[in-house]
């Protein structure tokens, strides 16, 4: 059977198979311990993915300078560390969301990652867990919001998007709190799709087909393919009702773009904020103004964020719009930024710059691409391993002793 008519029949989303975990090769184990950094994993999850998978987790819109900036702002920040401050014992722990964490570290939402690495939305929910820090469920995840809830444990956010069919967006919402997510957050940054060129050239955010150029491609990652034929093509678990008349997991990704809900406005966030119990946090803000203003209405939380780079290219970075954010909101509300961590020391420069924790995408999502599981799980201990160094090396002993003190003038 070509890989073409094989992945034909995976990606006709029959059910999802009972298992929830793809075992890993003494091989592939090794090598992601063999990964000392976050970029050594993201050179693993390269060589064992298709360009147009790869290029789909690490690309971003247009020029992908927003997506540079992410990183260069945090290269550009300058610690200035302490010593003779007897570090032999390092506390990491911090209050997140009002809850204490191992880490001042959450994982962010990200979409479609069970197509890098079977059930890899179970593993990273996992490692988070095993980690002792919150975990969050992308509405575009590919393992639903009771599989997640069944299987991985821990503290479990629930990322909703604003869909045109309102009823869809609240019946997700609705399904979260059933089952305990202890918060909701929604993303705002997203009223349209960002234009994501690598995905265009690779034939990918198209309504798929199969081209020379894609077959060629799937054809060059054998490992990647028989993946795909033995556990079948992920589908969106949660999002399979937005397109009914879709034939496979690939029509309906490249059709949800469409049921986007661009009027979503303030109103309707208020709405939702009366409408949901627990903790709600607003993803996708870079202006002060706004982030008081969600103060005012209740939000428990503000991510700094600029979706990775893959929304507007050119906006700013989170990191540099943070400290502005968490001076408007005067300590009423919680701000995590996220954006291009890739270091321990990164979330010591982003606590010093008034963060109260960092949030995580590509850095788990190259693990879980890697080698599932035990790829995001290695991730999360390299940044703790590079966090505490960081501390040592900056002079303080627990992380409610970071702060702007460290910065270099």
């Amino acid at each position: 059977m070509s890989a073409a008519s094989g992945l034909r029949n995976a990606g006709s989303d029959a059910a999802a198979p009972a298992e929830s975990s793809c075992p890993v090769s003494r091989g592939a184990a090794a090598r992601v311990l063999r990964a000392w950094n976050i970029a050594d994993l993201r050179r693993l999850a390269k060589k064992r993915l298709p360009r147009a998978i790869f290029d789909f987790f690490d690309g971003a819109a247009e020029d992908e300078t927003t997506l540079a900036d992410n990183r260069a702002a945090f290269e550009r920040v300058r610690l200035a560390p302490k010593t003779l401050a007897g570090v032999a014992r390092i506390d990491t722990s911090a209050a997140i969301l009002g809850a204490r964490s191992k880490l001042p570290i959450a994982v962010g939402p990200t979409g479609g990652i069970g197509f890098g690495w079977p059930f890899a939305d179970v593993g990273v929910a996992r490692a988070a867990a095993t980690a002792g820090i919150p975990y969050t469920l992308s509405t575009m995840a590919t393992a639903s919001i009771e599989r997640i809830a069944r299987e991985a444990g821990g503290r479990l956010w629930f990322q909703a998007y604003i869909f045109r069919q309102r009823g869809m967006t609240l019946g997700l919402v609705e399904r979260a709190r059933q089952f305990g997510y202890e918060a909701l957050m929604v993303t705002v940054d997203v009223p349209v799709g960002g234009k994501r060129e690598r995905d265009f050239r690779n034939d990918f955010a198209i309504r798929f087909r199969f081209t020379p150029r894609n077959v060629l491609d799937f054809a060059s990652r054998p490992g990647w393919v028989l993946s795909v034929l033995r556990h079948g093509m992920p589908r969106l678990e949660n999002v399979a009702d937005l397109a009914p008349e879709a034939k496979s997991t690939a029509e309906i990704a490249s059709s949800v773009g469409q049921f986007w809900d661009a009027d979503f406005d303030w109103d309707g966030l208020a709405r939702m904020r009366d409408g949901w119990p627990r903790k709600m946090l607003v993803k996708g803000i870079l202006r002060a103004d706004e982030a008081e203003r969600l103060a005012g209405l209740g939000i428990d939380a503000v991510v700094v964020s600029n979706h990775g780079g893959r929304q507007l290219d050119g906006a700013v970075a989170g990191l540099t719009a943070l400290p502005p954010i968490v001076r408007a909101v005067k300590g009423r509300m919680s701000v995590l930024v996220d954006g291009g961590v890739r270091r321990g020391v990164d979330v010591v420069k982003a606590l010093a710059l008034g963060a109260e924790g960092v949030m995580l995408g590509r850095a788990t999502l190259y693990g879980a691409c890697a080698a599932g599981e035990a790829g995001a799980a290695r991730a999360l201990e390299i940044l703790r391993d590079e966090l505490v160094r960081s501390m040592q090396l900056s002079g303080v002993r627990s992380v409610g002793e970071i702060g702007p003190d460290l910065l270099a003038n």
